[in-house]
């Protein structure tokens, strides 16, 4: 036994790295070598579930994350949200100041960038702001955009403009785009929009042009707010800059609309975007369908859901999944039936919720042989759920 742990010890210190980090992310065999993308993955599937700190953290560390990969970005979302939802803060502390001390390659204005937008999802804005200061380099605009949209994650808007105005003069910054951007959408996130146009007035000075998202996000500020007048002014404004409204904007003011419970006037500008030659995406159809669904207008979310299909517009498996809710909601258990199997057929699975009301509603409508495939189809792609259909079961076999 004492060779065996002193042979471990001669062991290169890579070699010893890999091994235990073999062994955290996959222990069912821990002897097999993973790659860097395998690696991302097997965090992501350990992460969705992990609800102790210090495990978690291991699991990070694992897997060696770095900002460079998207599926690392998502793992450090995950773990930084399992974290704070437990107010394991000192943990999120750990962690990052730790791979911001202990891993050369993270050691850049990147990462940092990245570590203070991670802190203000936690809502730990001292933190964040500390990170920002502490750099070894000059704070740089990077910098500077990932604080303030650490506050607007934050929900601390008040700092946001503190920050703005402050820090740029302290630290030598010059303002960009993207930091006028994240000020705008905090202003209108707070339900101060009518701010906005004192920050595209100095945008204005500076010889920065507002873009695409200046003002969708503008908009979607003075449709919340119910500032229609000002809406008008935004529209105005972009053509004077010859901004032209593209299928974003469009989107942007139908969903408004529709979040505002106004669909009927959502589909007015369909309509418009039609005559005007423009084609609608998905996007603008899933906005409407989920806007008519939410009035209870299930006969034009059927309509708008059959006229993406000609207008060669995909439904994405957000649009199918709503559709379905609402439909069994609404009692139409046939129709959600016949979009729940085309979704199937592209392997989007609603949630069990969505696939027990279903399967529930196509039994209250005789419709048991229905019921009965539906659900032998989810037990057969999902195994390790099928515990949560024995009250279902139970009662198809009465019914049989």
């Amino acid at each position: 036994m004492a060779s065996t742990v002193g042979a471990r010890l001669l062991l290169p210190a890579w070699l010893r790295r890999f091994s235990s980090a073999s062994a955290i992310l996959n222990p069912a065999d821990s002897a097999a070598p993973l790659t860097g993308k395998q690696k991302s993955r097997a965090a992501i599937s350990l992460l969705k579930s992990e609800k102790d700190p210090a495990r978690i953290v291991d699991i990070c560390h694992a897997a060696a994350l770095t900002p460079d990969s998207h599926l690392d970005r998502i793992a450090f979302s995950l773990a930084v949200s399992s974290l704070a939802a437990s107010a394991s803060f000192s943990f999120i502390r750990s962690l990052l100041d730790g791979l911001l001390a202990s891993r050369p390659d993270l050691q850049n204005q990147r990462f940092r960038a990245h570590a203070i937008v991670l802190f203000g999802q936690a809502g730990m804005l001292d933190d964040a702001i500390r990170v920002f200061k502490d750099s070894r380099d000059p704070p740089t605009v990077r910098s500077l955009n990932a604080l303030l949209f650490a506050c607007v994650l934050a929900k601390k808007h008040d700092e946001v403009g503190r920050i703005f105005l402050e820090f740029p003069r302290e630290h030598g910054i010059s303002p960009d785009l993207d930091t006028y951007n994240t000020v705008i959408k905090a202003f209108c996130e707070s339900g101060s929009s009518r701010s906005v146009y004192s920050i595209l007035d100095e945008m204005g000075r500076k010889g920065i042009q507002p873009n695409m998202t200046s003002y969708s996000t503008l908009l979607a500020g003075f449709y919340r707010e119910q500032r229609f007048d000002d809406v008008g002014k935004v529209l105005d404004i972009m053509k004077r800059n010859g901004c032209i409204p593209g299928i974003g904007t469009y989107n942007v003011r139908i969903q408004s609309l529709c979040k505002l419970r106004r669909p009927a006037e959502a589909r007015a500008l369909l309509e418009g975007m039609l005559e005007r030659r423009m084609k609608p995406n998905a996007v603008t159809y899933y906005h409407l369908i989920y806007g008519f669904c939410k009035e209870g207008d299930l006969e034009e979310a059927k309509r708008l859901f059959r006229e993406m299909g000609r207008k060669g517009c995909v439904p994405g498996s957000s649009c199918y999944f709503t559709l379905i809710y609402y439909l069994c909601q609404g009692g139409d258990f046939e129709t959600a039936l016949g979009v729940c199997r085309e979704s199937m057929d592209k392997n989007w699975i609603p949630c069990f919720s969505i696939m027990k009301a279903l399967v529930k509603g196509l039994m209250s409508s005789s419709k048991v042989d229905e019921a009965r495939e539906i659900m032998e189809k989810v037990k057969g792609r999902f195994s390790s759920n099928s515990e949560m259909w024995k009250e279902v079961e139970e009662s198809l076999a009465q019914t049989s």
